[in-house]
């Protein structure tokens, strides 16, 4: 009888081992099923903010100036790129890391049924235990037979029953360690391809950014401001802008200007006159000239 309590004993502690092991499973593992399909959640908000972002980014490139507009849209398109990369991120973070967490729930409560199968074998023995003991206790040789016959079968029961659970709770554990390791590697490696892609990503759309030319798109903003006819109108205006002292100082440049040719086209009449006076005295000489000889 005594090693029957020992018995009895040692397997609810082991019992209870069992039940706290899968309990802290369904506990933990529920709690990061729910944190990790938050995450995804998130990550899929996130990917429809960014296409809010890609349209809001084409509508505005078209209306900027060229080099602005060619380097936003080729921004937006390598951003709307990487989109499609963070929707192939949600989809396998979803079906490599979620739906396996996920899949626990319905196999703790697979153990959890075992486990219960476990008690009732244990309890039955432990009821007819004590049966045996008040049998025993009463001492009629023929019931006392029957009751440990009972017992022993009760007990073969219960002792199969444990030794299932003891093969399946292992394998759940060795299964758990592997799930485990296979969830989180599944969940690096797809944000490490994510991430990868997004650097490659972003450093093209940052080059295309930078590839911008400002001074070209000055010089269109800058033109586009002003009339072809523009220029023009501004020398009028300059000119009509004058100061006194400007116009006083151009007057007077004005007149030595007048004064100069003045000067130069009375030396002119001078000179011609010289050449007359010059030419009427030769004709004069030689007139003279050719009366002596007659």
């Amino acid at each position: 009888m005594m090693l029957l309590g020992r018995g009895l004993d040692a397997r609810d502690n082991q019992t209870r081992q069992i039940q706290d092991a899968v309990s802290n499973v369904e506990k933990h593992f529920g709690e990061l099923c729910q944190i990790f399909a938050g995450y995804v959640r998130k990550t899929a908000r996130l990917r429809d903010k960014a296409d809010l972002l890609v349209n809001e980014i084409y509508a505005y490139a078209a209306t900027e100036t060229p080099n602005l507009k060619v380097g936003l849209k080729n921004f937006a398109d390598e951003f709307s790129r990487l989109q499609d990369y963070r929707q192939a991120e949600v989809d396998r973070l979803e079906a490599k890391v979620v739906e396996p967490l996920k899949s626990y729930g319905t196999i703790v409560k697979l153990k959890r049924d075992d486990l219960k199968a476990t008690l009732t074998a244990k309890n039955r023995e432990a009821k007819q235990l004590s049966q045996l003991e008040k049998t025993r206790q009463r001492n009629p040789s023929d019931r006392h037979i029957i009751a440990e016959s009972e017992l022993q079968r009760a007990s073969l029961d219960a002792t199969r029953t444990t030794r299932q659970l003891e093969e399946t709770i292992d394998n759940f554990e060795k299964q758990k360690i592997k799930d485990i390791k296979n969830i989180f590697s599944e969940f690096i490696t797809i944000e490490m391809l994510f991430h990868g892609k997004a650097l490659e990503i972003y450093t093209a759309a940052y080059q295309n950014i930078q590839n911008i030319d400002e001074n070209e798109d000055l010089e269109v903003f800058r033109s586009s401001l002003y009339p072809p006819d523009y220029q023009s109108r501004l020398d009028i205006v300059r000119a009509n802008s004058k100061s006194p002292l400007q116009r006083t100082g151009s007057l007077k440049s004005s007149l030595r200007t007048v004064q100069q040719i003045s000067s130069s086209m009375l030396r002119k009449d001078e000179e011609e006159e010289d050449e007359e006076e010059e030419d009427e005295e030769e004709e004069e000489e030689e007139f003279d000239a050719t009366k002596e000889v007659r």
